[in-house]
């Protein structure tokens, strides 16, 4: 059966990475990203943070046509997803959709695994992201 086994991560999208960055860095206490990296595929800048075993994470889109920017352009900056680390997003997504709950897209490869959408509309308006990325202790805080 699917079960989470931890929040991976919490993403908050920004108009400006740098500008984001020097009103979070205080309040996290960092000087500089844990992680910072641009993901090509969804068209994002990220700096990604270490709190405890969670990613806290900034999100610049790097193209006007990415989910992030339309997002921006509809909700202005905020609170944009949750993501839970799971053991194999494949699987949990075949059982939740079995149970009826609706998928943005097929699992998509990031570094060593996959991770999938669960629609908004299914979960209180929150996009959730299920992730089976698989933490080596040295990866994060």
């Amino acid at each position: 059966m699917h079960r989470a086994k931890k929040i991976d991560h919490i993403c908050i999208a920004v108009r400006s990475l740098e500008e984001a960055r020097k009103k979070w860095e205080p309040i996290l206490g960092k000087t500089k990203p844990d992680d910072p990296y641009v993901d090509d595929v969804a068209k994002i800048n990220v700096a990604r943070y270490w709190i405890g075993e969670v990613g806290f994470e900034l999100m610049e889109p790097t193209t006007p046509d990415s989910e992030v920017a339309r997002f921006l352009d509809k909700r202005g900056e905020g609170f944009y997803l949750i993501g839970f680390n799971v053991e194999s997003a494949r699987a949990a997504q075949k059982e939740l959709s079995g149970r009826g709950y609706p998928f943005i897209s097929d699992p998509i490869p990031f570094r060593d695994c996959e991770y999938t959408f669960v629609k908004p509309k299914a979960l209180s308006g929150v996009l959730v992201e299920l992730i089976d990325y698989k933490w080596k202790d040295h990866e994060r805080g």
